[in-house]
């Protein structure tokens, strides 16, 4: 049977993306001055740039690695957001969630679970390309949350109360939530009637609809009275079973001894978790309102349009991780998944490119690292502060045009940060030696990789191939060298930048959600395209008439 797909214009385009390296910026990085358990974290990554460059940039280091992925990609409501580029062609948006969600995929751990908050306009056509990517059969559940508690009186149609939440596993097969803990509620429904030393219980019936002869006999009550199953239905429990029941004193038979035998339910003996259902009504996980006064409470000049609530994270965090595991946010926002990861002692990494970035999710982190965010779920998980988090920015694309339109290595490129792009775009881990000047990397424990600005002679490359030894391997990358390219056995000697140039799309910094920096199918003669303008207005892009 023939494979069906979800279609649209511009599908088969897919961008050569540049693996760039991430600088640190210390200045931005902030880390709490002790440990204030044992158990914080410090190694969390703040990522400042094009989220999809930076999901490339992640690749190499952790594929397969992170073990929850929750992205809240805007909407493509046309709503025209402050923070982000929204509502752009159904197509293109199409095309640039299917570049991040393939990345997305290869990051999660066989294990891990993504889960993508997103509303009707495009959620039904977002299930579809998941299913493709990720394999309909990976497909989990559509939790529906309830994020407004009032209607709209003013809607057009129908008030929009809810998102939706896609979830899918890397894996279905071995992927499995974990429980929710018990409320007090729960907890509460349970007493203890008769003083049993067990502690609290409650009650269930004895009867069951499917029957069974051997299961239908008579029962005598404490009091002397003879109960029979009602109607067509028989016992749950043998009578055999029964009887050791009743003598381990987990019947019960009302407080004079002449109701109608139940089986007693232990607290300290049910299951100390409970299944998540797919309804998340806001009593439990918050809503729209309670995340803009979390958003407000760091912010308050600018508050954001479409925050999460911690309470919501918290949910969802709490099904698919445990503490110490890897959370991935590639479209950090107000930096809600962050705040919430590192209160519930998980391991993260934000990507955002907009200035929030420096204006919302920095100022929120420090007040959670530093102990004086108290709203959220701060008392709900008692967090005191702790661990920290360091600031990378991406780096400019390696390559860059000279004055006669010759592609050239970037000025900005040092020799330490020239070696770590090169081995990147080699598939080299970058681990210079100490000891070794022209180990840079390796890809194997005898394979190893050498790059530098000098021109190399046939001199040079053959002390390079005596001190590499017939046992071993380098990859050699200069600009220029003198020798025939199989001249060392153990030598591959290539030129920079010829060597990389048809790798990937160089100086390409912006793949963000914005029609005007992509492609689009050709318009026919008078034919007008609107694309958003920076004020938030849409303006008509005519095509010029075919001579």
């Amino acid at each position: 049977m023939k494979k069906l797909e979800l279609t649209w214009i511009g599908k088969e385009n897919r961008p050569r993306l540049e693996p760039r390296i991430l600088l640190v910026d210390a200045s931005k990085s902030y880390h709490a001055p002790y440990r204030v358990t044992d158990h914080d974290i410090f190694d969390n990554r703040l990522i400042f740039g094009d989220n999809l460059l930076a999901l490339k940039a992640l690749e190499q280091e952790f594929a397969g690695k992170v073990k929850c992925v929750f992205i809240d990609p805007p909407y493509n409501t046309g709503s025209a957001f402050t923070h982000y580029d929204d509502g752009v062609e159904h197509s293109i948006w199409l095309s640039l969630m299917r570049d991040r969600l393939e990345l997305i995929r290869s990051l999660l751990s066989d294990d891990g679970s993504l889960w993508i908050t997103i509303d009707d306009n495009e959620a039904h056509y977002l299930k579809v390309l998941c299913d493709e990517i990720f394999g309909r059969a990976n497909f989990v559940a559509n939790a529906i949350w309830e994020k407004k508690f009032s209607p709209q009186n003013d809607a057009k149609w129908l008030s929009d109360s809810h998102d939706h939440i896609l979830i899918f596993a890397k894996n279905k097969e071995i992927w499995r939530p974990f429980p929710l803990p018990r409320t007090t509620e729960m907890d509460a429904r349970y007493k203890n009637l008769d003083n049993d030393p067990r502690g609290p219980w409650m009650s269930s019936g004895l009867d069951v609809k499917t029957y069974a002869a051997e299961y239908d006999y008579p029962i005598t009550t404490p009091s002397g009275r003879v109960v029979n199953p009602p109607g067509s239905a028989c016992w749950r429990l043998s009578k055999q079973r029964f009887e050791e029941y009743k003598k381990d004193n987990r019947i019960w038979f009302g407080p004079r001894g002449d109701a109608v035998p139940r089986i007693k339910r232990f607290l300290s003996e049910v299951k100390q978790g409970t299944v998540s259902k797919t309804i998340w009504a806001y009593e439990e996980v918050g809503h729209n309102q309670d995340a803009k006064k979390e958003v407000q409470a760091f912010n308050s000049e600018d508050i954001f349009d479409t925050p999460k609530p911690e309470k919501l994270l918290q949910r969802i965090l709490t099904l698919a991780t445990q503490q110490g595991d890897l959370v991935l946010d590639s479209f950090a926002g107000s930096g809600t998944t962050g705040a919430v990861a590192h209160k519930m002692r998980r391991r993260w990494i934000m990507v955002e490119l907009g200035e929030h970035i420096h204006t919302h999710i920095i100022p929120r982190l420090k007040k959670v690292i530093d102990g004086e965010d108290k709203g959220g779920i701060t008392d709900a998980v008692n967090w005191q502060g702790g661990g920290g988090f360091r600031y990378e920015r991406l780096a400019p694309s390696l390559l860059e045009r000279d004055k006669w339109g010759n592609w050239v290595i970037r000025k900005e490129y040092n020799a330490a940060m020239l070696a770590e792009a090169l081995c990147k775009l080699e598939g080299f881990a970058y681990a210079p030696s100490d000891s070794v000047y022209w180990q840079h990397g390796h890809s194997t424990e005898r394979d190893f990789i050498y790059i530098t600005t000098q021109n190399l002679s046939h001199a040079q490359l053959q002390q390079l191939s005596d001190e590499v030894g017939a046992e071993r391997s380098l990859l050699v990358l200069c600009p220029a060298f003198r020798a025939k390219p199989d001249a060392f056995p153990n030598l591959t000697v290539k030129k920079i930048p010829k060597a990389v140039l048809n790798r990937a799309e160089w100086g390409h910094d912006d793949y963000s959600l914005r029609v005007e920096n992509l492609p689009h199918a050709p318009l026919k003669e008078g034919e007008q395209l609107t694309l958003p303008d920076v004020t938030g207005f849409r303006k008509p892009v005519t095509s010029e008439p075919q001579t």
